[in-house]
């Protein structure tokens, strides 16, 4: 499941009530489908997070079900804004046949069957078998017995119970399997986590007859990754299996391009300059527009990722995204105000100066302006040899961002 819909960021305490949860969720996305709201009141989330707090459980809150031997997370419980998001990009109806790839605590699966209603079905695919025991032991608890929890390999989906009108999945993909669009629906939406350099958008997909899939609702997020689902970039050590490049030190880039680990080590053990933003946005706009912005107008030669530390790895701290170059790396700490760290030259702080203003000068757009296609690389349509905006290849598909501003 995923980490959280937005970098966790403190929170001011609150009465530990269903209500005041559903409020802090408006609070963050504007609005709520009333079919989202009602079963945010009335599914118990105490149910799925039975060993926390009421204060923890009531909270907009993602917590760890499991880690790694490093100490990754690999599985959690969803946080509620996140929940609501995808569930409105997926726009359930009443008697639908949903797959959810990724139980996690088995709250998302329980939400969905109660807007879907005793007509519809939810199936749910977990790989991690303790997890899957987890998530169906909650389900038992909320009297929510109608879900079937099935242990299994979530990118092949699940055939028998196809095909779905829509699908769902709770862990972020580099490209879409081509075995859930072989069990989506014609008509049908499909809302995944996509990796699109250094960050993830939620699309929700829906099938086009040139055979593309398109994507006009699409919202920035943070998930874990879904396991078994590996990338392969060069570093320094050869080919590595994973997007989460480990800089020695307790620093991880989230990146598919081909980077020296080792090199970004030895430009970081530099001391760093403070750097600033003029009158800075709050992070929740540099998260949501300006990094979409950044994607699609920075200089090809530079390259963006997302960062996470531990503890105070180079100086750094928290989570945030960072601008690299040959000798020149700019971090910024998605914080209020932002923090902003340069190594080495002063290029990539330039740079980030140099797209604020180009950004600000647009007008601000952002997540409400980008537009995703996944395109099938063994047959591309006619008219995309100039497609505008960015296209990134995937192991399927051309992945098409732009915007439409």
């Amino acid at each position: 499941m995923n980490d959280s819909a937005t970098p966790t960021m403190p929170r001011p305490s609150s009465p530990p009530t269903p209500e005041r949860l559903v409020q802090s969720v408006k609070a963050r996305l504007g609005r709520i489908d009333p079919e989202v709201e009602a079963a945010l009141l009335s599914v118990p989330r105490a149910h799925f997070l039975p060993d926390l707090s009421p204060e923890m459980v009531y909270s907009d809150s993602a917590f760890p079900l499991k880690r790694a031997m490093d100490g990754t997370v690999t599985s959690s419980a969803s946080q509620p804004t996140c929940v609501a998001m995808m569930l409105q990009q997926l726009q359930l109806r009443s008697g639908d046949n949903v797959l959810e790839i990724g139980a996690g605590s088995g709250y998302s699966a329980a939400i969905i069957q109660h807007i879907v209603g005793d007509q519809g079905h939810v199936t749910s695919v977990e790989v991690d078998p303790e997890v899957a025991e987890i998530a169906q032991a909650n389900l038992q608890r909320a009297a929510m017995t109608s879900v079937n929890i099935v242990q299994g390999d979530g990118l092949q989906g699940y055939a028998p119970r196809a095909a779905y009108d829509r699908i769902l999945a709770t862990a972020a993909v580099w490209d879409i399997p081509r075995t859930w669009l072989r069990q989506l629906r014609p008509g049908g939406r499909l809302v995944a986590p996509v990796f699109v350099e250094g960050f993830q958008l939620s699309g929700a997909f829906v099938a086009q007859r040139d055979g593309t899939l398109l994507s006009d609702e699409n919202r920035v997020c943070l998930f874990v990754w879904m396991q078994r689902q590996r990338v392969p970039h060069q570093s320094s050590a050869g080919l590595a299996q994973a997007l989460s490049l480990p800089v020695p030190g307790g620093l991880f880039l989230e990146t598919d391009a081909a980077m020296d680990s080792a090199a970004a080590a030895h430009l970081l053990s530099h001391d760093a300059e403070e750097g600033y933003i003029d009158t800075p946005p709050q992070w929740t706009e540099l998260w949501r527009n300006f990094l979409p912005w950044l994607a699609l107008h920075r200089p090809m030669d530079i390259h963006l990722t997302g960062y996470r530390s531990e503890g105070s790895a180079y100086g750094l701290e928290g989570s945030g995204f960072a601008l690299l170059a040959p000798g020149s790396a700019c971090f910024v700490q998605l914080s209020d105000p932002p923090r902003v760290r340069y190594f080495g030259a002063a290029d990539t702080y330039l740079t980030l100066h140099d797209m604020l203003d180009a950004w600000r000068t647009a007008g601000r757009p952002g997540q409400d302006s980008i537009r995703l296609r996944l395109i099938p690389i063994d047959a591309q349509p006619a008219g995309t040899g100039d497609l505008g905006g960015r296209t990134l290849r995937r192991t399927d598909h051309l992945l098409h961002i732009w915007m439409e501003v």
